[in-house]
């Protein structure tokens, strides 16, 4: 029997086909980006809509994001695919929104399934080479899920999200085979893994500066734990109060009671490797022929010992990771490309990760390999300015959130300026005008019932029942452990 992807890839080579002079795919522009860039995607990891100088921020240094910002285009209404990490991952890798994404619970270990069609993907039927660094989340060692089955040539990293949530572990995965790192035995911290990672990324543009390439670089800065290096913690060293010392779930003070620090610290020593990626880019003479995106999976948590309140995380936004509110939701998104997306530009266009997937096969040149189905829409027209023949740029009529199983099911819809959030079934829809209330703080459902009543309908329409969500059986990260059991 075919399965889905063998499927969707018969009907990418059928469209290929109609691709011909005289013939059209259906649902498929036309035009393509010339030249192909190469594309680097950087997701920090719960980074709030304003701990980046450029989005407001005022009390961490991040001096070369900003840069990119006032390089490229900045986005004030970007959206994830969920407020937590794995169910967004999945909706940048599949391009489906969270009522119709593989990956639906945030346990660590929920692979995706050999059907999935994801980015790399499409972009390696574009002869694209496809290496991933840092946080995969979708899959673990063993199963359909690992990126190496999932369209990308290589990934160095973490597999499984908890063993993410170590700065300093044994080990990361090159592949399918562990990396032993030397000194961090024992609780030792001699790797930073953030650091290692980042070198492997740059090693990756480096050995592909002459082929096309796409670098995913989902970093795992700045979610907890709170640790970076003393060299790092230097510049943020006695410069705020701190509250009480934060002890997590193994008895661990957090970075020496100095938390407040340690998280600017980890923010600026992010921004740090991405200036270095940026210099690497001029001094191999690709920097005007790749595309970069810097951007974060969820919005900014304020628990683990993280000072959300102090930092103002998610400026006049309610709420943080995990919420449905824009504090949960809504990411800073920065685009640059030099030559190609006008510098300094500010754009309220809203979108949100399931566009990812299209957007990147439009510059690719891989638009007839997009699965038919997918959520997502190409932003490729907002990017170069609406410049390929003249394209408008189309929009969502909504975007659509969910968490939770049957019972606990927690969703959002926006739909233009209304965005609607019902956070328990059987609980009332609360309703918001985004356009003149930005913090949620006036539910005004009892005034628009129409409106509601759309929202509701969305809800239930948007929504598919959910595959399995279970762990493979026999793979299993111990947390107090930090290895596997």
């Amino acid at each position: 029997m075919m399965n889905r992807r063998d499927f969707l890839k018969k009907i990418a080579a059928t469209s290929t086909a109609l691709a011909m002079p005289g013939c059209t795919p259906p649902h498929r522009p036309t035009q393509t980006i010339c030249p192909k860039p190469n594309i680097i995607f950087i997701m920090a990891d719960d980074l709030g809509y304003a701990e980046l100088g450029c989005y407001g921020q005022k009390k961490i240094r991040t001096l070369n994001v900003d840069k990119l910002a006032a390089e490229g285009i900045k986005f004030t209404q970007c959206y994830a695919g969920c407020s937590v990490c794995a169910p967004c991952r999945s909706v940048l890798m599949t391009g489906y929104h969270m009522g119709h994404t593989s990956v639906r619970e945030n346990s660590g270990g929920v692979p995706l399934v050999p059907g999935d069609v994801t980015v790399a993907e499409v972009l390696k039927e574009a002869g694209y080479t496809c290496g991933g660094f840092g946080k995969w989340g979708l899959g673990d060692i063993n199963t359909e899920g690992v990126p190496t089955k999932q369209g990308f040539d290589e990934f160095f990293g973490y597999y499984h999200q908890v063993h993410a949530h170590y700065y300093y572990p044994e080990f990361l995965w090159d592949n399918d085979e562990k990396y032993v790192l030397e000194g961090n035995e024992n609780d030792g911290r001699k790797i930073y893994t953030h650091d290692v990672i980042m070198q492997r990324a740059l090693s990756f543009i480096r050995r592909n500066r002459n082929k096309r390439f796409f670098c995913y670089l989902p970093v795992t800065i700045p979610h907890t734990e709170l640790l970076v290096p003393e060299e790092s913690m230097a510049e943020y060293a006695g410069k705020f109060p701190e509250p009480k010392p934060f002890v997590d779930e193994r008895g661990h003070v957090a970075d020496q009671a100095h938390p407040r620090a340690a998280f600017a610290a980890m923010i600026t020593h992010l921004d740090k490797g991405v200036g270095e990626l940026m210099a690497a880019l001029k001094e191999l003479n690709i920097d005007d022929k790749t595309i970069v995106f810097f951007t974060s999976d969820n919005g900014g948590q304020n628990a683990g010992g993280v000072d959300a309140e102090f930092f103002e995380a998610n400026g006049p936004l309610r709420g943080y990771k995990r919420d449905f509110y824009e504090g949960g939701l809504r990411v800073p998104m920065i685009v640059r490309w030099p030559g190609r997306i006008e510098p300094g530009i500010v754009n309220e266009l809203l979108w949100y990760f399931a566009d990812v997937m299209p957007t990147l096969a439009e510059l690719a040149g891989a638009t007839g390999h997009l699965p038919a189905n997918i959520d997502g829409i190409s932003v490729v027209p907002t990017l170069l300015g609406e410049k390929p023949a003249g394209r408008k740029q189309k929009g969502h009529e909504y975007l659509y959130w969910e968490l939770g199983k049957a019972g606990r099911l927690k969703q959002a819809v926006r739909m233009g300026n209304w965005k609607g959030v019902r956070n328990r079934p059987g609980t009332p829809i609360e309703l918001y005008d985004l356009n003149d209330d930005v913090g949620e703080t006036n539910n005004v459902a009892d005034r628009h019932l129409e409106i509601v009543k759309n929202i509701e309908e969305l809800m239930s329409s948007a929504h598919i029942p959910m595959r399995p969500q279970g762990e493979p059986q026999g793979v299993r990260w111990h947390w107090a452990m930090r290895r596997y059991k």
